[in-house]
């Protein structure tokens, strides 16, 4: 008797296939009808590896690696064939540890522990380690064990993050992947083997390497390496910091909840940003020629709360700080320039009234008054109801806006007069040593929760709409965080301990059949490693209080 044949969709069209034929199989048929290689699978609205075979009637949508689902995947793939990679190069009872960090360029900053140094000639190995791997195309392998065993595998194989991370897990098994011998555990799928893994290069940086791999817009072309000076220090710092108070990783994070608490932790890392604070101001304060303090950052970093600490702190040394928002510089709703889809872009920079703006702080400037206007979001248009201002020798405008970083939104203003601050919630915490916390995660989960306490929005149209935010912030953000005069990170160790509690409930609500689902099920999973803390001891001007709610300020 013949095996069974299952009807299976793609498109418009469906096609019999033998029962147990695997969807890598499937989509090497279909490879040559899309440009970019296939890494995964959407299984009747599921997410599922290639290797996974089939068993029913069903629907298949491919997933490539011009995604943002296929690029994660194919990064996380390419972080374990480093790992095999440096293992082989350099041996076991060398490495104590390998470090994946955080982004830096459009790759992965590395460190190693251990008694390996990092040459030119060690990348070069493990370089060519790499390749070898790939053209002999070694599987990657999906073994399903028991928790207790997976826990031993990783004490064996000297991955004590893991082993420690894994005893506040409340599943009874898990999933590891392979590769010639090394056991790992990832946050999500993975491709079926190394041949997916072409694209990538090594390069020397600092203390360490970098992990250079394509983005989804060209995911067969590795970028050249940009170095961020100014955000990888601050990178740095805020990793050294977590490392000091002994949090490097979520089971740090896990054991400090449940052996000691977190109120020492948290006023600890709030004085600590506290302080950074006090230093922004102190910097501005010794430059008498700066009226205008100009602050940008991505969605969610706390750019509000951020400029409240900020003036209390410029006036605790005599200023007298003023804020004013971009935003009410906004041409009228006519004027708005439109998007490829005929929607309003008011993000561009297009629509903003530069002209008025560098008009109306020139005049500033000289001592001239000038009355601010107000733009009304409700009829689209510009309004002067506010009283006129004047800048005193004490004065001082805060400015925030998301095109505050680019010199052409002040074009009029001379350097002297300005200074630049870039903000944003850079994670300095990791999953463990292989699997690290994207910044844009804390980011998605604080304008969750405030977006479903404030403005009634649900969490399923926030991850709808958070493509469109990120192209934003791609486009008109991050190209000018360099040309900031100084950096805030916004992040708050604990933070994600206290976000777990506000956010899983509004993540259980997307229903199974949405597009959505699939991020909410993986966000859900990720705040599964984290032991949940209440908000109480989190201070009421705290940035984290903007998210949560329940601060001292007004916003």
């Amino acid at each position: 008797m013949g095996k069974k044949m299952y009807k299976i969709q793609i498109g418009n069209q469906i096609k019999l296939y033998e029962e147990g034929t695997t969807y890598k199989k499937i989509a090497e048929e279909y490879q040559k009808q899309y440009e970019n290689d296939i890494v995964l699978v959407i299984v009747d609205g599921k997410l599922q590896e290639l290797l996974k075979e089939c068993r029913q009637d069903c629907k298949l949508e491919f997933v490539t690696t011009d995604t943002k689902i296929g690029n994660e995947t194919y990064r996380r793939s390419m972080c374990l064939l480093l790992v095999k990679a440096i293992e082989d190069v350099a041996r076991k009872e060398n490495v104590k540890k390998i470090r994946i960090q955080y982004s830096v360029s459009k790759g992965y900053y590395c460190m190693l522990d251990g008694n390996v140094k990092v040459t030119e000639a060690f990348l070069q190995q493990v370089e060519k380690c790499m390749i070898e791997m790939v053209n002999k195309k070694a599987p990657i392998i999906k073994k399903t064990v028991h928790i207790d065993d997976a826990i031993a595998t990783f004490k064996q194989q000297g991955m004590y993050d893991k082993e420690r991370l894994f005893q506040y897990r409340r599943v009874s098994a898990v999933n590891l992947y392979e590769m010639e011998g090394i056991s790992d555990y990832y946050y999500g799928y993975m491709v079926p083997d190394a041949s997916y893994l072409k694209y990538f290069a090594l390069y020397l940086y600092d203390e360490g390497f970098v992990l250079q791999m394509p983005v989804k817009e060209e995911p067969k072309l590795v970028p050249p390496f940009k170095p961020q000076k100014k955000l990888f220090q601050i990178l740095k710092e805020s990793t050294q910091w977590g490392d000091m108070m002994h949090i490097e990783t979520v089971a740090d994070l896990n054991e400090q909840i449940t052996s000691q608490g977190m109120q020492k932790v948290i006023l600890v890392q709030e004085a600590y940003q506290e302080r950074k604070v006090a230093e922004l101001a102190m910097q501005i304060a010794q430059r008498p020629s700066v009226k205008f303090v100009l602050i940008a950052g991505p969605s969610s970093s706390g750019k509000t709360t951020f400029s409240h600490r900020l003036s209390i702190q410029l006036q605790a040394l005599g200023l007298r700080p003023h804020p004013i928002a971009v935003d009410n510089y906004f041409v009228n709703r006519e004027f708005t320039p439109k998007d490829e889809n005929g929607d309003y872009d008011f993000e561009c920079l297009e629509a903003i009234d530069r002209e008025l703006f560098n008009y109306q702080l020139t005049e500033l400037l000289e001592g001239k008054e000038v009355q601010i206007p107000t733009f009304n979001f409700k009829t689209g248009q510009r309004e002067y109801i506010a009283s006129p201002t004047k800048l005193g020798k004490e004065d001082i405008l805060v400015i925030e806006g998301i095109h505050c970083l680019n010199d052409a939104l002040t074009y009029k203003l001379a350097a002297e007069n300005k200074f630049k601050i870039y903000i944003s919630a850079l994670t300095q915490l990791n999953v463990d040593e292989h699997n690290r916390i994207p910044t844009t995660e804390g980011r998605l989960l604080r304008r969750m929760v405030r977006d479903a306490r404030t403005r009634g929005t649900s969490a399923q149209n926030t991850i709808a709409m958070w493509h469109s935010v990120r192209r934003g912030e791609e486009k008109n953000i991050f190209p000018f965080q360099e040309e900031a005069d100084a950096m805030f990170n916004s992040a708050l160790i604990y933070e994600l301990a206290v976000l777990k509690q506000y956010a899983e409930p509004i993540l259980f609500g997307i229903d199974k059949e949405c597009k959505e689902y699939v991020e909410a099920k993986r966000l859900l999973k990720f705040l599964d490693y984290f032991v949940g803390i209440s908000a109480e001891n989190v201070p009421k001007n705290s940035l984290l209080r903007e998210f949560i709610g329940g601060g001292c300020f007004q916003i």
